[in-house]
């Protein structure tokens, strides 16, 4: 998987839409919320999205794969991670990562800004 794979999916996620809210970053929101981290790509192929509830839950990511993970800057502390996209981890676990850090954001969106269930 590479970066623009993994933009196109998290895009094809129900109410995904893309913004660019600082200079070097594009994320993915739903509603109004982050749901993917995607960097600028001069700083590697990589995406940062909640791993977890809280830190002790995400840092399993980081004992599998030390190489390829670390904890978030700033958000970091609540569960967020940033995972190489091109290194060791297998896509399918990227996917599901994505899809939990999407579904995790939409539980906690009020109702009026989920995706209409489809």
């Amino acid at each position: 998987m590479d970066r623009r794979e993994m933009l196109a999916y998290c895009l094809g996620k129900p109410g995904a839409w893309l913004d660019r809210p600082w200079e070097d970053e594009e994320v993915v929101k739903v509603g109004s919320r982050i749901f993917a981290f995607l960097g600028s790509g001069e700083a590697g192929a990589t995406v940062g999205i909640k791993c977890g509830p809280n830190r002790d839950v995400a840092d399993e990511w980081l004992h599998r794969y030390p190489a390829d993970a670390r904890v978030m800057r700033y958000i970091g502390r609540s569960g967020w991670n940033t995972l190489r996209i091109d290194g060791a981890i297998p896509a399918d676990e990227l996917v599901e990562a994505i899809d939990a850090s999407y579904e995790t954001v939409v539980a906690k969106l009020p109702r009026r800004e989920r995706p209409a269930a489809g």
